[in-house]
């Protein structure tokens, strides 16, 4: 046997011994699996959510700006007494809540028919007109969004040809919806999607047994199962709109103050960090809330 002959079966015999070792214990395959994705999302996520958290109790001096490290909650008592902060959550939740609704109402459609009704070329067409979209860039959707509303925009130009009053949409909390909405679509579509795929034909075959109507199968069977995947739909829609601070910022008016873009110039402007990490813990603190409703509805399952 050669040099190289007997190298080879030593490392073949480690090799064997090392998949022998993991085949008897389990937890070592699932520990070398998940390990480096657990680390990463420990260290990146979980960790810069505990700074923040931490950072939120602390203060800045009024003279130099500097972060004073003085445990006090001074800045979740602005939060709660000063009615302009009161009204700028207020106002992020209820719009992010319009959002999800809107494209509930849309998605849920345009996803029956791709589920239950067309075919599979038409499915795969509306698969990738879907997710086309996905494909460009955030900032170059927001802006054609801009181009379209905005006071010499394509709507307005369009109305003035049928003898309509211009709209005037743009740089308004209508057109913040509007953009909203269309931006997160895709992400309602495909959850609603893919629980309607699930529900079994035989379903609706025994409410049509049972006399029911389509329209009542619909909205008492296929809807309630379909709700999971709504639902899974609505986490995206809403927590994106929740923490999105571009499209107000390029979107809206003047006066349309947000969540995200409060933080961004609490952050960038005025220096005051600690009352950034307050406020940002708004919509984490919303969203973990909306979390434990959305798995009592099961909406993970769907996800």
């Amino acid at each position: 046997m050669t040099v190289g002959a007997l190298a080879r079966g030593r490392k073949g015999g480690r090799v064997g011994r090392i998949q022998a070792l993991l085949w008897r214990r389990p937890w070592m395959r699932a520990a070398l699996l998940l390990g480096p994705g657990l680390a990463w999302f420990v260290v990146i996520y979980l960790a810069s959510l505990v700074l923040l958290l931490i950072t939120a109790f602390w203060q800045i001096n009024p003279f130099t700006t500097a972060i004073e490290r003085v445990w006090n909650l001074d800045n979740f008592r602005t939060l709660v007494t000063d009615g302009t902060y009161r009204l700028i959550i207020l106002r992020t939740i209820g719009l992010a809540a319009a959002v999800t609704v809107t494209d509930a109402v849309l998605a849920f459609p345009f996803a029956y028919y791709m589920a239950r009704v067309a075919s599979r070329r038409v499915q795969t067409a509306l698969f990738a007109a879907v997710l086309l979209p996905l494909w460009a860039s955030y900032l170059a959707r927001v802006y054609a969004w801009i181009l379209i509303l905005n006071h010499d925009g394509v709507l307005n130009w369009s109305l003035l040809l049928v003898h309509l009053p211009s709209a005037n949409l743009g740089y308004t909390n209508w057109a913040m919806w509007i953009v909203f909405s269309y931006i997160w679509l895709p992400f309602m579509i495909i959850p609603t999607y893919a629980a309607l795929e699930r529900i079994p034909p035989s379903y609706l075959e025994a409410a049509a047994d049972l006399g029911a109507r389509q329209g009542r199968a619909t909205w008492d069977v296929i809807l309630p199962l379909a709700l999971p995947g709504i639902v899974a739909g609505s986490i995206f829609t809403f927590s994106l709109t929740l923490g999105d601070y571009v499209t107000p910022l390029l979107v809206g008016g003047a006066g349309s103050s947000f969540i995200g873009n409060v933080v961004y110039s609490n952050v960038g402007i005025a220096h005051n960090i600690p009352f950034a990490a307050a406020l940002a813990i708004v919509p984490v603190a919303v969203m973990a809330l909306y979390l434990l409703g959305a798995r009592r509805l099961g909406a993970f399952e769907a996800m």
